[in-house]
């Protein structure tokens, strides 16, 4: 007996363009017989007739992009495919773990200058303020890349940039040690080009969660792979002191860059850039992505929508665009100022040494990447539980910037090393609900241009970074304290909380007639 069954075939031939032939992914409804297989690597031809135009064309189908399935069967997948266990042991996870162990190293590379600038100001007699200038020359070059690294994501998918990225810091942080001992431009110009290469790797993760995750599961997505970032901030600040006491100022930065290289070797070999183009992937989990909402319009891995130049001007003439940008350059702020700040923080104020201020400053860290995670596990469930993606992501964002804003505050009041390290876990802790408002919203409203929305909300943050790092120096000279800072770091909290909550929107906003 036969069953109604659906035959999608997402990469069509030439011989497919034909005047009547709209749109890039043609879907046939076809009668098979139930018990009807397709053996591994069968190359197979279907006739088309049409109803009202009659031609025949052969189109050779390999059987691994054939997907037929009764509704009895899509549904229990669907079921079977929702269920923790299968979450766990699915592809796109392995996809989220690699981009989680990608973002480690990222944030672990750029926080070995946190501890390394104490040694270096030490021997090349720095003062703050000029120190606040080393550790901000990640930025000069972090400023470069966004918008170009976020284009080139959406037109050549987050694979390869991610690769190249991956590459080109790695290689950076590995050859800093030997710049710091020939002279301050080489140990600038080494900076510079750590932050252009790690400029691509949040558009890079944005990108690819956005097509290997479905919108209901995106939020728990992002956690994962923040947690990463937030962990390399910890393993950063943690093992940098014990690496440079063995090794010297060269053991972190090696050890680190090595390890990005294997790393580069196992995503390239491991994975895909969408969830079509994997040869690991079940079919089961490819329908339950495209059943869940995920549309894919890739054709040889490139976007349609991304070819040319994006419409930059429509881009920035949106609100909700703008309540993105406010929100990444608050966020970047207290990011940098509390990751480049915190060990001097700890060892000027508290007066402990450099390896018990970087374990202070590293703890914080760690909770973030649990924070973070439990925070997109609540959001997704929210959205399932019929709360609105607007309501759902003002609740994530204003945790994550009215939380930090009081915790530092009561950082500034802290009388022990101990307690200010709570405030300071609680501040970063809370943070992390951030990543489930504004980082994921970027997918929301924009998806086909959520790498290069990234790349300018990016360039945003790095400026205001820039301005806050270098700015804390400075600051702490001209008042001789650093708690006011942290007071006006929370000011401006309070008022990016604001913003947010009246311009931001859960829903897809039109920036193009295609749209």
């Amino acid at each position: 007996m036969n069953s109604p069954a659906t035959l999608r075939y997402l990469s069509p031939s030439s011989s497919f363009r034909k005047p009547n032939s709209f749109g890039k992914q043609l879907v046939f409804n076809i009668n098979l017989p139930s018990n009807c297989k397709f053996p591994p690597n069968h190359n197979c031809c279907f006739k088309l007739i049409t109803a009202n135009t009659f031609f025949r064309t052969e189109v050779p189908v390999r059987s691994n992009r054939i997907r037929a399935s009764s509704n009895d069967s899509q549904s229990q997948s669907v079921q079977r495919q929702g269920s923790l266990v299968e979450f766990i042991t699915s592809e796109r996870v392995k996809v989220v773990a690699m981009l989680a162990l990608s973002l480690a190293l990222c944030n672990a590379d750029r926080v070995v200058m946190s501890v390394a600038i104490v040694p270096l100001s030490l021997s090349h007699g720095w003062r703050q303020s000029f120190a606040g200038v080393v550790q901000s020359s990640f930025l000069w070059g972090y400023l470069i890349s966004p918008i170009a690294g976020g284009t080139l994501v959406d037109y050549y998918g987050g694979k390869l940039v991610m690769a190249w990225g991956v590459a080109l810091w790695s290689m950076a942080t590995l050859l800093t040690p030997w710049a710091a001992e020939a002279s301050l431009w080489p140990l600038l110009a080494m900076r510079m080009l750590l932050g252009i290469a790690e400029g691509v790797a949040l558009p890079c993760m944005n990108s690819m969660i956005a097509r290997w995750f479905p919108p209901t599961e995106r939020s728990r997505a992002v956690g994962l792979a923040m947690a990463g970032f937030q962990l390399g901030s910890a393993i950063g600040l943690t093992f940098s002191p014990i690496l440079m006491s063995q090794g010297g100022l060269f053991g972190p930065f090696v050890i680190f860059g090595l390890s990005g290289f294997l790393w580069v070797l196992v995503w390239v070999s491991a994975t895909s850039s969408t969830p079509e183009h994997s040869q690991q992937i079940s079919i089961h989990e490819l329908r339950y992505i495209q059943n869940k909402g995920q549309i894919h319009t890739i054709v040889e891995g490139k976007s349609k929508t991304s070819k040319g130049i994006p419409p930059f001007r429509r881009l920035l003439s949106k609100l909700p665009t703008w309540s993105i940008i406010v929100a990444n350059a608050m966020h970047s702020w207290g990011f940098f100022v509390i990751l480049s700040w915190m060990p001097i923080y700890f060892k000027t104020i508290y007066h402990v040494d450099l390896r018990q201020a970087a374990w202070f400053s590293a703890v914080p860290w760690s909770m973030m990447a649990l924070t973070g995670y439990f925070a997109g596990v609540l959001s997704d469930l929210m959205i399932q539980r019929g709360i609105s993606v607007t309501l759902t992501r003002k609740v994530m964002q204003s945790v994550g910037f009215f939380g930090p804003g009081f915790a530092l505050i009561g950082l500034t009041t802290a009388p022990s090393p101990s307690i200010a390290s709570a405030w300071l876990t609680l501040a970063v802790g809370l943070k992390a609900f951030s990543h489930c408002g504004f980082l994921v919203n970027l997918q929301e409203i924009a998806p086909q241009y959520s790498g290069v929305l990234h790349g300018i909300s990016n360039t945003a943050g790095t400026l205001a970074a820039i301005i806050g790092t270098v700015g804390a120096g400075f600051f702490v000279e001209l008042v001789g304290s650093f708690k006011g800072f942290l007071v006006l770091t929370s000011v401006l909290y309070f008022a990016a909380a604001v913003f947010w909550n009246v311009f931001s929107t859960g829903e897809r906003v039109k920036f193009d007639d295609s749209t």
